[in-house]
């Protein structure tokens, strides 16, 4: 093996090591344990524990990339078409928080033992970058026709509607069961974006 197919395969090994150190995560926190540690996540995946500080050196990593990495290709927004304006930009939104929904449901306890991480200040990263790029990207009709300024507040605003701490407040709080959580978070996004826009006519 030459030495261009040897570092390949070093490459490739990297990969699955990472890969299943990551799967190995999920399982754990879907098992119950919500901050599984480097170690417990090594013994999961058979792998040394010397390796797997060598990825990660503190559990808040692990959990972290394992929820980016479960959902990573999950949401996809399309390009906005010539044309589309606030009527496309409504149907947009409307999918996008579905999508989202449905996305966190699917992964719900992953998703809680990040949400767990950040409220108790083990995890030091930034959240929810992911949700504005992706709402931006729905809202691209409006872009030409709602002020910059608007725009961002919108954004901003529908943030609260999408991720897992939508779930927890209409699950925990309102006590609503997934299909009634999902339309009063699609029914909140809609009346969002139509008080932006009428403001925004004004």
């Amino acid at each position: 093996m030459d030495s261009q197919a040897k570092s390949f395969e070093r490459v490739n090994q990297k990969r699955r090591t990472r890969s299943e150190l990551l799967r190995a995560t999920r399982e754990l926190i879907e098992g119950g344990n919500q901050n599984p540690s480097v170690g417990e996540v090594a013994d999961k995946a058979q792998i040394s524990r010397a390796t797997a500080y060598r990825y990660f050196s503190a559990s808040e990593e692990l959990i972290r990339e394992a929820v980016l990495d479960g959902v990573a290709g999950v949401i996809e927004v399309p390009l906005a078409r010539d044309g589309d304006g606030p009527e496309a930009a409504a149907e947009r939104l409307d999918r996008l928080v579905t999508q989202i929904f449905d996305m966190v449901v699917a992964n719900e306890s992953v998703f809680r033992a990040l949400l767990a991480s950040s409220a108790t200040g083990q995890s030091n990263a930034r959240r929810g970058g992911r949700r504005l790029t992706w709402l931006r990207a729905a809202l691209a009709p409006l872009t030409d026709s709602m002020p910059p300024k608007d725009l961002d507040r919108l954004v901003n605003a529908l943030s609260l509607v999408t991720g897992i701490e939508a779930l927890v407040v209409t699950q925990d709080i309102c006590e609503l069961d997934n299909g009634a959580a999902a339309d009063l978070l699609r029914w909140t996004a809609k009346s969002l974006l139509a008080g932006a826009l009428a403001e925004s006519a004004r």
